[in-house]
């Protein structure tokens, strides 16, 4: 299989790149990939000497370079998105162009080729969850942020393609996944990379919001599931049993590190931040037998542990152009400096 792996070039989707070209020696694999501020080409550099795969600079909203390279593969996984909740609150205009307008140019051009596409959502499309109950791919969408919304934008379009012109779609919608190689904005890597250095770690409101985590390595073979065996028009959800509310994962990142806990700020929450997320990811298990192969604690270790082992890769975003130092800025300054009086709170 020729595959055309858009995003390839950020978190999950350079970690699909690798699965593939290791897990099947006969597939030859194209990323398309914007290299805006998360993704980079050095998420790549341990298989770009790979002679099955080639790198195209550019952006999904592009529809003569989409159509020219989807006419060439055989599907379509689309990793490319913007996808931090927190920058959707500064620019949800950015999120509208990737997460939908982008979809929809992929889209096009996979009714127009007749080919297969995989577009990667999210858990977050579900909204806000209840205690006990958990989403399934039948629940009706309810986003309630800007990049949820976007997504679920998408996720809309793919189901009116499918339905209006048999266009061969699945979409598949992930929980909270870490990893290596994840742009350190997010809650894990941003934090033990503060860790590491001692400083605050700004926890939002009383921390009690609640994820299912999963290891990216386990996400990307899942996606590969559905690519190879979902039924076309299908959604499938990923999830993987780990709910654990956020205090409680930043108390174990500290600890494995060897921190004390009084670095953790408790600062002014996000707006419209959901409770919780929650996944029935029964349908994926049952007609296929997908499980996630990695525990919370092995998932959580691991993640932690690569970004010990590399801060050469997440210093050259900390210290490097000042993108990541004004975004911190922005969002984290001022919560912090209202913060710095309060003592901790119980989680």
């Amino acid at each position: 299989m020729h595959i055309l792996i858009t995003g390839g070039a950020g978190f999950i989707g350079s970690t699909y790149v690798q699965l593939v070209l290791e897990r099947y020696p006969d597939d030859h694999v194209t990323v398309l990939d914007a290299l805006t501020y998360a993704g980079s080409q050095h998420n790549l550099d341990h298989v770009l000497a790979e002679a099955r795969l080639d790198f195209v600079h550019g952006n999904i909203a592009d529809a003569s370079l989409v159509d020219d390279l989807v006419g060439q593969v055989d599907a379509v996984v689309n990793f490319a998105a913007e996808t931090h909740v927190d920058r959707s609150l500064l620019d949800p205009e950015a999120f509208m162009r990737s997460n939908v307008h982008g979809v929809y140019v992929l889209l096009g051009a996979a009714r127009r080729h007749s080919r297969r596409l995989v577009q990667v959502s999210t858990d977050e499309v579900y909204g806000d969850v209840p205690t006990g109950e958990h989403s399934t791919e039948r629940d009706p969408l309810s986003p309630r942020s800007p990049y949820s919304a976007a997504k679920a934008g998408g996720d809309l379009l793919c189901q009116s393609f499918v339905v209006s012109y048999g266009t061969d779609v699945v979409v598949t919608r992930g929980c909270n996944t870490i990893g290596p190689r994840q742009y350190p904005e997010k809650l894990v890597p941003l934090f033990v990379m503060n860790a590491i250095r001692d400083e605050p770690l700004p926890v939002y409101g009383d921390g009690m919001q609640v994820r299912d985590w999963l290891h990216a390595e386990d996400h990307a073979a899942a996606i590969d599931v559905a690519l190879r065996r979902g039924r076309a028009g299908e959604v499938y959800n990923v999830g993987a049993g780990n709910e654990r509310p956020n205090i409680d994962v930043v108390k174990a990142i500290l600890a494995y590190l060897g921190k004390e806990e009084s670095l953790i700020r408790y600062v002014s929450d996000r707006p419209g931040h959901d409770r919780r997320y929650a996944l029935s990811w029964e349908k994926i298990r049952t007609e296929f037998g997908w499980t996630p192969a990695q525990s919370f604690e092995q998932t959580l270790r691991h993640t932690v542990d690569w970004y010990v082992d590399n801060p050469a890769w997440w210093s050259a975003i900390r210290d490097g152009s000042g993108d990541f130092a004004r975004y911190y800025a922005q969002q984290y300054g001022w919560r912090l400096s209202a913060a710095s009086a309060m003592p901790a709170q119980e989680g």
